[in-house]
């Protein structure tokens, strides 16, 4: 797996989200290079929810931050609402920031501490010069009602008294305030519980819907992304092995390793067995990764033509693209 190429990128007019080749690098000992994201290339249109999937350390992260241009890239490139990021600085970078938000992993910690809510979702609205301050109270409430919390209740209210889920709500509110083309959710409900995650993932489907948001969603957990998902992208040590639809992914993966994936999520019938692929060994070493596919030192098909030459994603049908000499029937 973990190959190149872009024969998964389509051939639309306007995508809100079009990166080619984004290459992110971690400097490491000794002078090595840590490959945390390895010419990956993705696309995503208006409405659509593109989420990416895979072990902690394959540079699921990494990727979204790269795309934002929260730290720097190598090379590769990266098209927002048709403009090219990556060769932006400074104050030309800041103002297109409006157009691309983020939720991050822990709600709370993103999250000032010393400021009330309603400051927090304001403060954005305040830095654009958005409004007069009627208007950007009148938004701040509206947005706190979309999340499901009371104004009355919340805004003048820090942080640090509120769970995880409803922090979770108060950065959901304060991304939207500037009324993005382009969210980039980054594991938004894995520190919750399963109860509120659902409740999380419904605020960001009626928003998607209520503000025309496309998303880019970053997950491990394929239970989740089923649920919310256009298209997946596997990614595995820093390349991407598969590109499919939810039922595709669920129903037929074609690659080894998201077999694997997909066969760890517990199946809630206890009359159903589940048939486990277990992976043999550890993911190699980022800043020494195997040649040609990255998985193959754990793939039960891997051959010597796995280890000479990088597999490329090919179409398999059915809306699946995989990195793999030897894909799955």
């Amino acid at each position: 797996m973990a190959g190149s190429g872009k024969a998964h990128l389509r051939n639309t007019a306007d995508p809100v989200l079009r990166v080619e080749d984004l290459v992110v690098e971690y400097g490491a000992a000794n002078g090595e290079k840590v490959q945390a994201v390895s010419g990956v290339s993705l696309d995503i249109i208006a409405g659509e929810t593109l989420s990416v999937v895979g072990e902690s350390g394959c540079g699921k992260s990494t990727l979204a931050k790269g795309i934002l241009q929260l730290i720097a890239t190598a090379s590769g490139s990266v098209v927002i609402n048709g403009q090219e990021i990556t060769k932006l600085k400074g104050n030309e970078l800041r103002e297109a920031r409006p157009n691309m938000q983020m939720i991050f992993q822990d709600s709370i910690s993103s999250l000032d501490p010393h400021m009330k809510v309603s400051a927090l979702i304001e403060q954005p609205l305040k830095v654009w010069n958005r409004g007069t301050e009627a208007e950007r109270k009148a938004k701040v409430n509206d947005l706190l009602q979309s999340v499901g919390l009371d104004p009355e209740v919340v805004s003048q209210r820090k942080p640090t008294e509120f769970s995880g889920g409803q922090c979770q709500r108060i950065s959901i509110a304060r991304a939207l305030a500037l009324e993005p083309k382009l969210l980039v959710c980054d594991e938004p409900v894995s520190s919750l519980d399963v109860s509120i995650q659902a409740q999380i993932l419904n605020i960001l489907q009626d928003m998607k819907e209520r503000y025309g948001l496309s998303l880019l969603f970053i997950s491990h957990d394929l239970s989740v992304v089923r649920t919310i998902s256009d298209r997946i992208v596997v990614m595995y040590l820093g390349k991407i092995c598969e590109v499919a639809t939810p039922a595709t992914l669920s129903e037929k993966p074609r690659h080894h390793y998201t077999h694997a994936l997909v066969s760890s999520v517990p199946i809630p019938d206890p009359t159903k067995k589940n048939r486990r692929a277990v992976l043999q060994g550890e993911p190699p070493s980022s800043t020494n990764p195997p040649s040609g596919c990255r998985f193959r030192t754990r793939c039960p098909a891997a051959t010597e033509l796995c280890a000479n030459e990088e597999p490329q994603l090919r179409d398999m049908g059915g809306g699946d693209f995989v990195a793999c000499h030897h894909p799955r029937a």
